[in-house]
C-alpha cells in the first residue's frame, strides 16, 4: 500500500509538473526549459539528500547517470513536443509509451501481479489510450511531428523508470543526484553543439524552475515506489499523471475535453482502485 500511494501522489506532481513545463516551453526555448529546470530540481535532491535514507555508492551514482541519459532525450523530445502540440494529446501519447516500457520489462523480469492488479493494469493501459485521444473524435488529424517525438519521449521516459529501479534498493535518491548531472550535462553540450542559448525569455523562469521542483519530487516519490513495489504496477500508476495534465489543461488553457477522454480520466481512477484493492 505505501508503494501504491507513493506511486499515485507521484503521477499526479507528475502531470503538475509537465503542465508548468509546457507553459514555460511555450514562452522559452526548449534547452533554455530543460536546463533551467533540472537546474531547479537538482538544488532539491542536494537539500534532500541529508534528510532521506539512503547510502551512497558507485552503483547507485552509475545507474542514476543512466536514467538520466534515457530521461535528458525524453525530457528535450517531450518538451518540444508540448510546445508544438496539444498538451491533451502529447502527454497521454507519451505516458502511453513510457508505461508500456517499464510494464514489460517488469513481466519479463519475474513481476508476478495478482489477477485483481492485473486487471488494473489492463484498465489502465486503456484509460491511457482514451486520454491520447483528440479532443472531437480525431476528425481532425493531429501533427505528425508532435507525435512522434511523444512516442520516442515515451521510450525515454520507459528507460528511466527501468533504470532507477535497477540502482540498489539502499541507494535512497542518490542515483537521482547523478541522474540529474548526467541530465544537465547532456542537454548543456546539446546547447553549444548547436549554438543555442540557455537564457529563459523574460517572465518564464519563475514557471521554468516550479516545473523542475514538481519533476523532482515526484522523482523522488517515483525512486521509493519502485524500491518498494512491483515495477509492473508502480510504473502503471505513474504513468496514469496525463490526468492531471488534462484536468490543468482544461481548467487553466480552456483546452476542450472530450467525452472519451473523460471516461479515460474516470477509468484512470477505477485503475488505481483495482491496483490498490489487490
Amino acid at each position: 500500500m505505501t508503494a501504491i500511494t507513493l506511486a499515485t501522489a507521484c503521477a499526479v506532481i507528475f502531470g503538475t509538473a509537465d503542465f508548468f513545463g509546457g507553459l514555460a516551453t511555450r514562452r522559452s526555448k526548449v534547452l533554455a526549459v530543460v536546463v533551467l529546470s533540472q537546474l531547479g530540481g537538482m538544488l532539491l535532491v542536494v537539500a534532500l539528500l541529508p534528510i532521506l535514507p539512503g547510502h551512497a555508492s558507485t552503483a547507485a551514482l552509475l545507474w542514476g547517470t543512466a536514467s538520466g541519459v534515457a530521461g535528458a532525450f525524453g525530457i528535450v523530445l517531450f518538451y518540444r513536443g508540448l510546445a508544438t502540440g496539444m498538451m491533451s494529446v502529447v502527454a497521454p501519447t507519451t505516458a502511453t509509451t513510457a508505461m508500456a516500457v517499464p510494464v514489460v520489462f517488469g513481466l519479463l523480469t519475474g513481476d508476478r501481479p495478482s489477477p485483481l492488479a492485473l486487471g488494473g493494469v489492463a484498465l489502465g493501459l486503456f484509460a491511457v489510450l482514451l486520454v491520447s485521444r483528440e479532443p472531437g473524435g480525431g476528425a481532425s488529424r493531429p501533427r505528425l511531428g508532435p507525435v512522434v517525438a511523444a512516442l520516442v519521449s515515451g521510450a525515454g521516459f520507459g528507460g528511466f523508470f527501468v533504470l532507477l529501479k535497477l540502482a540498489p534498493a539502499d541507494s535512497g535518491a542518490w542515483p537521482l543526484l547523478g541522474a540529474r548531472l548526467a541530465s544537465i550535462t547532456l542537454v548543456a553540450l546539446l546547447a553549444l553543439a548547436t549554438r543555442r542559448g540557455l537564457r529563459p525569455a523574460p517572465g518564464s523562469l519563475r514557471v521554468t524552475v516550479v516545473a523542475g521542483v514538481l519533476d523532482m519530487a515526484a522523482n523522488v516519490l517515483y525512486l521509493f515506489a519502485a524500491q518498494r513495489g512491483m515495477l509492473t504496477l508502480v510504473a502503471v500508476l505513474v504513468s496514469l499523471y496525463p490526468a492531471s495534465t488534462l484536468l490543468l489543461a482544461r481548467y487553466v488553457l480552456g483546452e476542450r475535453l472530450s467525452p472519451v477522454q473523460i471516461t479515460g480520466v474516470g477509468f484512470a481512477l477505477g485503475a488505481i482502485a483495482l491496483i490498490a484493492a489487490a
